[in-house]
Order: structure tokens, then C-alpha cells, then sequence
């Protein structure tokens, strides 16, 4: 049983600056209203915010929706940097945990459910800004958002990816 939890433990324990910096990848647009915000990007939703201020006449936003917009953005770029604090924070307090020979398993267990919570909290905190983001948005500029997904990631047409692929 011990062989067991440990090796659990070492997994989570070289598992979770993986997923951190899985975490910290761009978006990817594949298409689709279910796919502009994957979960494993759902931090990144203040770049999107900040798109959609940036490209606001293209997009057709009035002055009223930027006003609307641009606490809402200022919130959810302070949020990812407290994420990315506390994240990190409990990273390291799981690393130091596991630096002894013979740690403490139930301290480690705990320390990579206190690094869940922190980020299942963000993740929901993101979707209620990405919800109240959409609730200003009328549709026609919902898709004109989304059409500009590829443009931001460098690519100027969906055309041209379909070149790369060749």
C-alpha cells in the first residue's frame, strides 16, 4: 500500500509543473463556439477580454460595452496573477513537503489538493467572467470575436492553414 501511495505521490509530484506549464500555453482556436476557451486555457481568458477591447471597432462595440468591458478585463488579469502566485506557492510548499527521504504522505496529499483547488477556483472564477463577457456581447459580435481567434494566433485566413498542413 505504501509502494503504492508513493508512487502516486512521485507522479503528482513530476506531474505538476507539467501541468503548470501546460497550463500556461496559448490558446488554441480549433472551430466552434465549445471550443474558443479550453479548460486547460481557461486562465487565458483575459487575453481574449483584451482582445475584444483591443480590435473593438471591428468587432462593432460601442462605447457603453467598452466601459462595461474594461473593469471587468482589469479583474480578470489581477485574478491570473494572484493564480499564478498562489499555484506556484503551493507547488513549491509540495516540493519542499517531498524533500526529505521519508515525507510525510498525508502532508503531500494534502499540499496537491490545496494546488486542485486553486485551480478548479480560478477555472470558475474564468467562467463567470467569460459568462458575464458574453452577456455584453450581442451575437453578431460573438462571431466576429471568433473569427478573429485565428488572426491572433498569426494566421491571417483559415485558408492559410490549410496551406500549412500540406
Amino acid at each position: 500500500m505504501n509502494k503504492i501511495a508513493l508512487s502516486l505521490l512521485l507522479a503528482l509530484f513530476f506531474a505538476v509543473p507539467a501541468f503548470s506549464q501546460m497550463m500556461d500555453m496559448p490558446i488554441e482556436y480549433k472551430g466552434g463556439h465549445g471550443q474558443m476557451m479550453k479548460m486547460g486555457n481557461m486562465h487565458k481568458m483575459d487575453d481574449l477580454m483584451g482582445m475584444c477591447i483591443e480590435h473593438a471597432n471591428e468587432i462593432g462595440l460601442t462605447d457603453d460595452q467598452i466601459i462595461k468591458m474594461r473593469p471587468l478585463h482589469r479583474e480578470m488579469q489581477k485574478k491570473q496573477v494572484r493564480f499564478k502566485a498562489d499555484r506556484k506557492i503551493a507547488e513549491i510548499e509540495l516540493m519542499e513537503i517531498m524533500e526529505v527521504k521519508d515525507f510525510d504522505t498525508e502532508k503531500a496529499r494534502s499540499a496537491v489538493e490545496k494546488i486542485a483547488k486553486i485551480t478548479t477556483a480560478h477555472h470558475l472564477e474564468m467562467l463567470k467572467a467569460m459568462k458575464e463577457m458574453r452577456t455584453i456581447l450581442t451575437d453578431e459580435q460573438f462571431k466576429k470575436m471568433e473569427k478573429m481567434m485565428p488572426m491572433k494566433a498569426g494566421e491571417k485566413k483559415p485558408a492559410d492553414r490549410m496551406m500549412k498542413k500540406q
